[in-house]
């Protein structure tokens, strides 16, 4: 385990918020041999308790590979394995997701897809299937599946991390106070703690913030329900038709999600609920118990890129954001290149860099 100096009042990085991206770029910091102090609310909004963890390399809308994919997919297993090891638990789950065809036309599309030389034993499974049992009166006949998909257990990951920073004296729990921050072109000093960087990672809240309100957010809410049932036949493979139903082990399947982008708040709607449950209900028609329905605002930007970078003014302060739907998949390979371009002074990905909004 790295165990890095027990002391948060100097360090290189004073990081705000411990969701997905914060988690991340917290321990891709200290990997790196940076000491940090994380700030964070545990109480103010976060999609990052609520999430699905899942990552998946294919868009379905087009068949396509995700955008970076064949980067993304293996820094995050690397990422996550790593991690893994230091706190020596189980973080993810390496699954297919089964994807059931609708109609004829769609079956044929992804049939001549898995053949592109670029999707071909990458992505997809070029096979299809016949009667794939989902409960005891549900099949589906014709389907294919998504390879080198899975998930991370979100809620036993940022455990993970918080228990680590605070082991380590790096975390703080408490509502960040912008009034207590006063920034230099040498240090950042907040309260009792002096340091030379800051970064935001605040999730859809960025837009409060005072250096990076500018940012375009277009934040959609999200809401899952969390069912039991022991008819359920699903054991490891992700079953995607337009919402997912996953297994967690013990009989219990989370489902999702819904998108809102009006009402942006952390309170389960009837309207998500039954949407989701007439989902639940059009390929499941054995008894099932709603455990848990929950909701989350995700922190997406109005051209669905991540923002990872420095102010243009401030460049000792950062911004590592706006990771959306793939939150899992993204934050490992761009907390690394934010890391390489503080070793090496490398540029940051114009993609993403929060200079393509000035």
């Amino acid at each position: 385990m790295l165990l890095p100096k027990k002391n948060n009042s100097n360090v290189d990085f004073l990081i705000i918020g411990q969701g997905i991206a914060g988690s991340v770029i917290a321990l891709a910091l200290i990997k790196a041999g940076y000491s940090v102090s994380v700030i964070n609310n545990s109480q103010l909004s976060s999609s990052s308790k609520i999430a699905g963890g899942i990552w998946n390399p294919i868009v379905f809308k087009r068949l396509t590979k995700s955008w970076m994919a064949d980067d993304l997919v293996p820094e995050l297993i690397s990422f996550y394995e790593y991690w893994e090891k230091e706190f020596n638990t189980t973080l993810i789950h390496q699954r297919k997701i089964i994807k059931p065809f609708t109609e004829e036309q769609e079956k044929k599309l992804w049939l001549k897809k898995a053949n592109d030389p670029e999707l071909e034993n990458i992505f997809l499974d070029s096979q299809t299937y016949e009667n794939l049992n989902i409960d005891e009166h549900y099949s589906v006949k014709s389907y294919s599946k998504v390879l080198h998909a899975g998930n991370l257990n979100v809620p036993h990951f940022l455990e993970c991390t918080k228990n680590h920073l605070t082991d380590t004296q790096q975390y703080t729990e408490e509502e960040f106070d912008f009034n207590q921050l006063t920034v230099s072109d040498t240090d950042i000093n907040y309260k009792t703690i002096t340091a030379k960087n800051i970064i935001f990672c605040e999730g859809y809240l960025i837009s409060k913030n005072p250096y990076f309100k500018w940012i375009p957010m277009k934040p959609a809410k999200g809401e899952t329900l969390t069912i039991y049932s022991k008819h359920i036949l699903l054991t490891r493979d992700i079953f995607n038709k337009g919402f997912f139903i996953m297994p967690l082990g013990d009989n219990l399947f989370k489902v999702g999600a819904t998108y809102e982008w009006e009402e942006l708040n952390d309170l389960p709607s009837e309207k998500a609920k039954n949407y989701l449950i007439e989902k639940i209900n059009s390929v499941i028609s054995t008894p099932y118990q709603i455990i848990a329905h929950e909701a989350g605002v995700r922190p997406s930007v109005i051209d669905r890129r991540p923002v990872v970078g420095n102010h243009p003014e401030h460049k000792n302060i950062f911004v590592f954001n706006g990771l959306g739907t793939k939150a899992v998949m993204i934050a490992p390979y761009f907390a690394k290149q934010l890391v390489h371009a503080l070793q090496n002074n490398n540029r940051i990905d114009e993609d993403v860099n929060p200079s393509r909004f000035i």
